[in-house]
């Protein structure tokens, strides 16, 4: 049988299974319901977050001959299966980055006349459209501005800010967001299950702040971890798979700074280097922890703890041991030494001397 990656395997094919996107979605179905289409629209935000996804959508339901009580295509009739099949002649995708010129784009407008032959209108989803050439864009102006009654161009781009005014002024645009650590998780869960795979929920929460806001990486990610460690995946397996940085090393560096002990403080960050980890990803991630603990100080703010359960009672219990002068400190030496570190001679001696301040704070503080 064919292996199908879980980013293709798990597209959403229906507005509802559309992840962190809600806002878009149901405007796009109140669209459809009110009969009120646009002739352009543009799609933009980061990559992996469902912009050419929700694109294909719109398209198969605009063109549904048998469209649901909620809006959604009937997947049943010869349109939508046409689009399932990827034999559709309604949908027409462009791929911008390798077909910029203004050929390519007189090429598009002489098929923008012709009338569909199944269903209402023909789609033009042209996707990273900043690609364009500046001439090509200029001869994709009158088209967009007054197309034929049958035909939707959805633009797709990463990059809103490289698209000429004269452009976003003829489309409606919509603002996709990022994917939030709490909605990949959940959909990791649903992918997991649907594939039988056991996981720790801290290991999807790392895949999660892994992806950077992505579905697609999310996913990607997923697969690699499952290819590393089988059918049971542990917070330890995704950690030592994607050469992320234990949690544990950050909780025992800030006892080590409560306790003023600089040479257990020095150990720990030479284990750190030993396993290969560069010095600068360290005290990144060492000024994420120090915020972590911040916003543990205050119930209004632990909600944007974006940590497992179990590692959030860990940050929860740490946190009262911490008062929020000795966290202002660290937080302020560990920032300071991350902006300054590419100007270090001597990096490690950089990162080990700010270690050394941090477990002094407390000393300090008593004189």
């Amino acid at each position: 049988m064919e292996y199908i990656v879980s980013a293709r395997k798990y597209r959403p094919s229906t507005f509802v299974s559309v992840v962190g996107q809600v806002n878009i979605t149901t405007t796009l179905k109140n669209a459809i319901k009110s009969k009120q289409l646009a002739h352009a629209y543009l799609f933009c935000g980061p990559r992996g977050v469902g912009k050419t996804t929700c694109a294909r959508i719109f398209a198969k339901t605009i063109n549904c001959s048998n469209i649901s009580d909620s809006f959604e295509a009937c997947n049943e009739c010869e349109s939508c299966r046409s689009f399932n099949e990827n034999r559709s002649y309604n949908i027409h995708e462009l791929d911008a980055a390798s077909n910029n010129s203004v050929e390519d784009i007189r090429s598009l407008i002489d098929k923008v006349r012709v009338p569909p032959q199944m269903g209402n209108y023909s789609v033009y989803i042209i996707d990273e459209v900043h690609m364009l050439s500046q001439a090509a864009f200029n001869a994709f102006l009158k088209t967009l501005e007054e197309p034929p009654k049958h035909a939707i161009f959805i633009l797709a781009t990463t990059e809103k800010h490289k698209i000429l005014p004269t452009i976003l002024s003829r489309c409606q645009i919509f603002d996709f967001n990022r994917i939030t650590v709490q909605d990949a998780v959940d959909h990791l869960k649903y992918v997991a299950s649907s594939e039988n795979v056991e996981v720790e929920e801290e290991g999807l929460n790392v895949i999660a702040h892994k992806s950077d806001g992505a579905m697609r990486d999310a996913l990607s990610i997923f697969d690699q971890v499952v290819a590393f460690s089988g059918k049971k995946i542990t917070y330890q397996h995704v950690i030592e798979n994607l050469n992320v940085l234990d949690y544990d090393y950050y909780f025992r560096l800030t006892e080590a700074f409560l306790k003023e002990d600089h040479k257990q403080a020095l150990l720990i960050f030479d284990d750190i280097i030993k396993k290969g980890f560069e010095p600068q990803y360290f005290i990144s991630g060492l000024c994420s922890h120090f915020r972590d603990l911040l916003v543990c100080q205050d119930g209004a703010t632990v909600g944007l703890l974006e940590v497992g359960a179990t590692i959030k009672e860990r940050y929860a219990s740490q946190a009262k041991q911490c008062q929020v002068d000795f966290l202002y400190e660290t937080l302020k030496i560990a920032t300071e030494c991350d902006f300054q570190y590419r100007l270090a001679k001597n990096k490690r001696l950089h990162v080990e001397f700010a270690l050394i301040s941090m477990s002094r704070i407390l000393a300090e503080k008593k004189k």
